[in-house]
Parts: structure tokens; sequence; C-alpha cells
């Protein structure tokens, strides 16, 4: 599995950390070995843009996704084809409010917003309250899993 993180954002990000991450829930999910996702860590100034540009919305966000090759989560014996995730941008700074106003640490909410642009990237959404329910409870057994294994 080929995870690329770049970090352009001017905060410290313990790289190794997130790529671990990425490397587990997509295990986790059987996800191809020879698959690729690129993980961006922007400024306030850039996520504006990119959520002006692709969402058209004002302002930073917290995390985007970007899929490429649409691929979707396999099953125990039967792993997706090889392929191109795509690509998830975050920035830490309106993640470290988001992790103030919730009451854990920044590390915590960037780890929780990878989880959920993965996902994103795997086709899973959350417009729906069926939905919902199913991501929600897969980032939290993947985010719980992989953080009891720190």
């Amino acid at each position: 599995m080929t995870i690329e993180v770049n970090n352009e954002s001017g905060v410290e990000v313990d790289e190794a950390e997130f790529a671990g991450l990425a490397r587990f829930a997509l295990d986790e999910l059987h996800v191809h070995p020879g698959s690729e996702l690129s993980i961006l860590f922007v400024d306030v100034e850039a996520m504006t843009d990119l959520h002006v540009r692709w969402m058209d919305e004002p302002g930073p966000t917290d995390v985007l996704s970007f899929p490429m090759d649409e691929l979707r989560p396999g099953r125990e014996g039967a792993e997706t084809p090889p392929g191109t995730l795509g690509d998830i941008v975050l920035c830490p700074e309106v993640a470290a409010t988001q992790a103030q106003a919730a009451g854990h640490s920044t590390v915590e909410e960037l780890l929780l917003l990878t989880t959920h642009g993965i996902l994103h990237l795997l086709g899973y959404d959350h417009a729906e309250p069926d939905e919902e329910r199913e991501m929600f409870a897969v980032q939290r057994r993947l985010l719980l899993t992989f953080l009891a294994g720190r």
C-alpha cells in the first residue's frame, strides 16, 4: 500500500502516525495492498480556497476527500482491485478549534477526520440517517481499534 503524507500546514504533524492509521483502516476494509492514497495537511488559506472551488461553500473546512478510482471496501477473502483511492486534505487549524469544542486533542480530531476522509473515498456518506449511522459506526470502530493498539 502506498500512502503519501505531506504537510504544508505549518503545524507539526506526526506523518508516520497518519500513514499508520490509513494503512490500518485500509487493511481492515480489505482494500488491495497495491492501492494508493494521498493525505495532505494544509493551512486555513489553502483549505478555504479548496472549499470554495470544489464545494462552492465559503470559509475553510476540516477535511475534504477527492476520490479517484471509486474503490469500495472489500470483504474477507475478496479485496478490492488495486487502484488509486484519491486524496484527503486536512486543515489542522480548523481541527484544533473543533477538538477544543469536543474536549479532546487536536491529534485525536485529525485522526478522526482522516478516518472520515478515508470512508468518503470508499463511498461512504452521511447524507441520509441510515447512511450516517453506518458510516459513523465503521468510523468509530476503526478509530477506537487503532487508538487501542497505539
